[in-house]
């Protein structure tokens, strides 16, 4: 934050200072007691275990410099204090605020799969023109999104959120926070099902991502996903597309993998300009499409914008690739899972054509409902056509991959291993490589894979 003063934030929140200087300069917000960067306001919520009100001296102590409150009703320190109904609405407000004040274009990024890697992607194109300031993090909920806003500097020239969801009317309430000027849809997967119910709830909710954009603002869907692809925004909207197909304006073509890394030209309304990644999975060709397509709106020239997608490397814990000094290739894609995104994962697998042999070690996909057991036997299913030599399952529910592979005649060597056994997966994993060998580690962030990818790379 910039130039806010407490009595801003008594202003936004429609709260009452209780003590402390209303003209005392505040630059962030913490909502954790012992992280503070600095002139924090301070943001206790009550949670459904824990109500961080009781953490608010230990703030102080962290080097809070002001507190919100719903639970003071006087207070005599030299600290401000800002007496609120609901410090989580309040938080929102300040959200409403701050976004008031930017007089920058906003790009929204939602969807069930992908929407970080999109971010990222589109964050880069934009930087071969503009100063890009980028969500941090996962920070894309009710509570991430506001204080994410708040980070947004004066040197910034457009900023690109993310936005999640995974209950009903939760989008909304972001939505009409970030008020985004460009909104993209990356997909509608079966990610938070169980909570939603069905893809066409999904879908409406995903689109509310389109509450509080001003007329004129321009929605960017995926049109190769069924869908989105015949849909519309809403009035006073403009819809683009991006994808591999006729309907798209923004389309790549003649796509190749080469070493795993997808070459391809992408065709953006009248332009043709060659692009080459430099992440595996050829699913990174529509990050790529709606990166153009987001920079095309915003006046980067596309070859610079293409340039710039090529120093894409990604980040931890998403399909990150490391050779090992014997000669195993770890795969490490263990930030979270989704029938789309473990497909996409094994394709990666497959595409390692050079390599000796490819393990596969899957983890339970979470928060599928009770088409969950389907959707795991259905990535068994699909090792058919992606074939592995050695396949671990570990969870229940992946029990129903190795399933699956058995009903499709898949002839890899199976282990299947319950939660409660972690060290002995471990264990087998490491013991079952060998030089040459390429592993691949999925699995929802729960499972907490991503302790054997760094176990394995030590």
């Amino acid at each position: 934050m910039e130039q806010i003063t407490v009595s801003d934030i008594v202003k936004a929140t429609g709260g009452r200072l209780l003590c402390g200087e209303e003209s005392l300069t505040l630059s962030h917000i913490s909502t954790n007691s012992k992280e503070m960067a600095g002139a924090d306001l301070f943001v206790p919520l009550i949670g459904e275990r824990v109500d961080a009100h009781r953490f608010i001296e230990g703030a102080f102590e962290a080097g809070a410099a002001a507190t919100l409150t719903s639970e003071h009703d006087a207070m005599d320190d030299v600290h401000p204090w800002i007496r609120v109904d609901d410090t989580k609405k309040a938080l929102q407000a300040i959200g409403v605020y701050l976004r008031e004040r930017l007089h920058i274009p906003l790009v929204g990024v939602t969807g069930s799969v992908g929407k970080t890697t999109t971010r990222e992607m589109i964050a880069t194109a934009l930087s071969a023109k503009y100063q890009v300031f980028k969500t941090p993090g996962n920070a894309n909920s009710q509570i991430g999104v506001p204080i994410t806003i708040s980070e947004i500097s004066s040197q910034d020239e457009v900023g690109v959120l993310e936005l999640g969801m995974s209950l009903p009317g939760e989008l909304t309430v972001i939505a009409q926070i970030a008020r985004v000027d460009m909104a993209v849809i990356t997909n509608i997967g079966v990610a938070h099902i169980e909570q939603l119910g069905s893809q066409e709830n999904i879908r409406r909710e995903k689109l509310t991502i389109q509450d509080g954009m001003p007329e004129g603002g321009l929605l960017i869907l995926n049109g190769d996903d069924p869908l989105l692809k015949d849909q519309k925004a809403r009035d006073g909207l403009r819809t683009v597309y991006y994808g591999t197909g006729e309907n798209c304006q923004y389309r790549a073509e003649n796509i190749v993998l080469e070493d795993g890394c997808p070459s391809f030209v992408a065709v953006c309304k009248e332009k043709r300009i060659p692009v080459r990644l430099s992440v595996m999975g050829r699913h990174h060709v529509l990050d790529a499409m709606s990166a153009l397509a987001v920079a095309d709106a915003c006046g980067v020239p596309l070859e610079k914008a293409s340039e710039k997608l090529s120093e894409f490397h990604g980040f931890k814990n998403r399909q990150q690739i490391y050779r090992r000094a014997d000669g195993v290739t770890v795969i490490d894609d263990t930030y979270n899972a989704s029938p789309a995104s473990m497909m996409a994962g094994l394709e990666v697998l497959d595409s390692m054509k050079s390599l000796k042999r490819h393990i596969a070690v899957l983890a339970d996909m979470k928060e599928l409902g009770e088409q969950s057991p389907r959707f795991h036997r259905e990535i068994g299913t699909f090792l058919a056509d992606h074939p592995v030599d050695v396949l671990f399952t570990f969870g229940e529910l992946a029990k129903e991959i190795e399933e699956g592979a058995k009903e499709a005649n898949v002839g890899c060597d199976c282990h299947h291993f319950e939660v409660e056994e972690r060290e002995a997966l471990f264990e087998a994993v490491e013991k079952m490589l060998q030089p040459g060998d390429c592993v691949l580690l999925k699995g929802s962030n729960s499972m907490k894979l991503q302790e054997l990818a760094s176990q394995l790379l030590k």
